[in-house]
């Protein structure tokens, strides 16, 4: 991808992006709040390419001044200056289009939304409840790191502890983008609490991550849905209280149940069991999209398929193993206590790679 083509792309981003600065401050685009959402969000994608925009032309005017004192200059020492700055801005220049590639490859617009997290255990029985429970807290750590806010709607606890199922509502900015590499199957290789003879078992846990969707995003009839109340139950099964704040939703065109019962206030429990029934309701369409995306990428790292084993958590050695892009780390304890940055950084590299190589900027 040339310098021409470059400049080409951003300056037509340039043009895109003063024409959605002109439409946000639109009464009529005000008054529909839907639109004027997408529309600032836009804006917001498109800031950063804005900025490289000016840096690459600013670099672009560095190096045209620097080649002119090179062939215009006579004095030695100043020639040496202007080669060392030519050297030092071509670098640069490098550098900032790399940038600039992965800065103008289309954007997924869910990236940016917070998301439901859930984690179900798997095959392995008790033990896999047990690890269902190591990754959520893995999963707090690291949400606790990036400054996200996460609150459990619903769990089921495991009989010896863990979990069964739990379900996180996690907010914050492009929670969805960066936890969606961690859908699929976990697997973990080691010598159970329940195991007497010391043997090695597999186990593995379910994590689905979903976008969530706003409410204009979704149009739910209200007919459509059947809602339960029940008493919250918490540890041991013991009455947290005696009303009856606890909610079950039954989208009954589809059969998608979602429960609620982290709140005291019923209110409360059924606008948390809304949001994600919406979410729901709304992953079905975006997992299509996915889908006829993931038939044409060959590791699709962030496929979202829950079917598909994307991680091995192998505890005699110590080691991390994540299948879809053969890499192996020898740090299973910090990763399990909530360093998944590395992890996820390498995933979201390999994918940028093969975006730039489906879109020939590479």
């Amino acid at each position: 991808m040339g310098e021409n083509m470059i400049q080409s792309r951003l300056e037509g981003v340039k043009v895109r992006f003063d024409e959605v600065g002109q439409l946000i401050t639109d009464p009529s685009i005000l008054a529909n709040m839907p639109r004027y959402i997408k529309l600032n969000q836009e804006y917001k994608q498109l800031e950063p390419v804005i900025e490289a925009y000016d840096a690459y032309g600013n670099l672009l005017s560095n190096i045209e001044s620097a080649k002119e004192m090179l062939s215009e200059e006579k004095d030695v020492e100043l020639r040496e200056m202007a080669k060392e700055e030519l050297d030092l801005y071509q670098q640069e220049l490098i550098a900032l289009e790399e940038k600039i590639k992965l800065l103008l490859l289309p954007k997924d617009p869910e990236d940016a939304k917070s998301a439901i997290v859930e984690i179900r255990a798997g095959t392995g029985g008790d033990e896999a409840s047990i690890f269902a429970g190591d990754l959520y807290r893995m999963y707090i750590k690291f949400f606790e790191s990036k400054g996200w806010k996460a609150s459990t709607t619903s769990f089921t606890e495991g009989t010896v502890g863990g979990y069964k199922e739990i379900i996180m509502d996690v907010s914050g900015q492009g929670v969805y983008g960066i936890m969606k590499y961690e859908s699929g199957v976990h697997r973990v290789q080691r010598v159970p609490q329940t195991e007497t003879q010391g043997r090695v078992h597999t186990s593995a846990a379910t994590v689905a991550v979903l976008p969530e969707a706003e409410e204009f995003e979704v149009v739910v009839n209200q007919a459509d849905i059947r809602k339960d109340t029940y008493c919250s139950s918490g540890p041991g099964g013991q009455s947290v209280n005696t009303t009856y704040s606890a909610i079950r939703l039954t989208h009954i065109p589809t059969g998608i149940v979602v429960t609620c019962q982290d709140e005291k206030s019923q209110l409360k429990n059924l606008d948390k069991a809304m949001k994600e029934l919406r979410t729901r309701l709304y992953a079905v369409e975006y997992q299509r999209r996915m889908d006829e995306i993931s038939s044409k990428r060959k590791t699709m790292v962030s496929s979202g398929d829950r079917s598909a084993k994307i991680r091995t958590y192998n505890y005699p050695q110590g080691r991390v193993t994540d299948h879809r892009i053969n890499l192996t780390l020898y740090n299973l304890q910090s990763i399990i206590n909530g360093a998944l940055g590395e992890v996820i950084d390498k995933l979201q590299v390999a994918e940028n790679a093969e975006r730039l190589k489906e879109s020939g900027m590479q």
